[in-house]
């Protein structure tokens, strides 16, 4: 009678389901509040490239792709998603490609030329190439993160019903199956690819901390892989830099895991609270709050050895902010300001029309700024230098 499926049995896994469920919804709550400053929205990594900083010649973009709006820049053009699909916007404000397709919560990653936007709880999966759509997925599983590299490699992350934890699948530019990865411990909350499309890091959660998974010669059919945990620590975003190591950002520090599997602690903040960051593959900037007094607290930069580049105090609240070519801009409630990667302050151009209502700030160049709300995109540009 052992193997027979009995009420108790039965009431036994709904219970286990429901907390499953529980401890998911409540990873992804905790990790979304951490980052929500971050303007590249979920746990992403745009890359760092060279942007033109005069080439945008309106003062605002208008896009009518439904609600929950993402915004990217893609070169010479910007990308958005919505609840109703994708579209593109040229530097002079004309719309240039639209896809459109249902989304419940759209997000969207670039790297170069290539972007993906995906469902987020859904499973819709779409690449592009400037105006081009490349691949189109459907994923078995709902989508929990997605990102891209900048030769169009990209891989997935779901959750399906089974007994794994999430699976990672990666494609190659032409949108074929490369690597799979079934993941039974720890819950998988992203996975990024490798600038040279041979490794793949992949970020879970696990009963004492994260963890954080390696795999080597993707592109082949070998299955080396190293682990790297960090009990007792939250980690909530991982990137590869171009030389092949590893970027991880924790809830008390970041580090990097170097080409061996090693870590190396470049910074810890365990008596602050993160509120935000922004990084470009050179640099990392990061937005951190003194404990119980109101929004006061520090920006802080700091190269990929570890060393500080700046550091300033803040007293006013920071919205979002967001790094590109060797400098940071910035959102706070009263508006936005420039620095460069050492902290040093410029003024904002006198013409700039009201930012009031912007929740996110996505950077174009050490220029140029846009700032993003459910029904508007702002151009900010940097004034001269006195």
């Amino acid at each position: 009678m052992s193997g027979e499926d009995t009420p108790k049995k039965r009431d036994r896994r709904i219970v286990g389901l429901i907390i499953l469920l529980t401890v998911i919804a409540i990873i992804i709550f905790v990790v979304i509040s951490i980052v929500s400053n971050d303007s590249s929205g979920v746990l992403g990594f745009t890359g760092c490239r060279s942007r033109q900083a005069s080439a945008i010649s309106v003062d605002e973009f208008h896009f009518d792709i439904g609600r929950e709006r993402m915004f990217t820049y893609i070169g010479n053009s910007i990308a958005a998603a919505g609840t109703l699909g994708v579209m593109v916007i040229d530097n002079d404000g004309l719309e240039i490609f639209r896809d459109s397709f249902r989304m419940s919560q759209p997000a969207i990653r670039s790297s170069g030329s290539y972007y993906i936007a995906f469902d987020i709880g859904g499973s819709a999966v779409r690449v592009y190439n400037d105006t081009q759509l490349t691949t189109l997925v459907e994923t078995d599983g709902s989508v929990v993160s997605a990102s891209i590299n900048k030769n169009g490699w990209f891989c997935v992350v779901t959750q399906d019903s089974g007994i794994s934890r999430g699976i990672v699948t990666v494609y190659n530019s032409s949108g074929s199956r490369v690597y799979e990865v079934r993941k039974f411990t720890g819950f998988v909350l992203s996975a990024h690819l490798s600038h040279d499309n041979k490794k793949l890091a992949i970020l879970n959660f696990t009963d004492n901390g994260s963890r954080i998974s390696l795999y080597h010669n993707i592109d082949t059919e070998e299955e080396p892989f190293e682990l790297f945990d960090r009990y007792g620590g939250l980690i909530i975003d991982i990137m590869y830099l171009p030389n092949g190591d590893v970027l991880a950002i924790t809830t008390k520090s970041v580090f990097l895991i170097d080409n061996d599997g090693e870590g190396i602690m470049l910074y810890t903040f365990a008596d602050k609270r993160l509120g935000g960051y922004a990084h470009d593959g050179s640099f990392i900037a990061l937005h951190l709050y003194d404990y119980g007094v109101g929004h006061q607290g520090r920006l802080v930069t700091l190269n990929t050895d570890g060393e500080i580049l700046g550091e300033i105090s803040i007293s006013r609240e920071i919205v979002s902010m967001s790094a590109v070519d060797r400098s940071l801009v910035v959102l706070r409630n009263d508006g936005a300001l420039f620095y460069n990667e050492e902290l040093k302050e410029f003024p904002i151009s006198a013409d700039n029309i009201s930012v009031a209502g912007a929740n996110r700030i996505l950077a174009i160049s050490e220029y140029l700024a846009i700032a993003t709300s459910d029904n508007s995109a702002v151009v900010v540009r940097r004034g001269e230098e006195h």
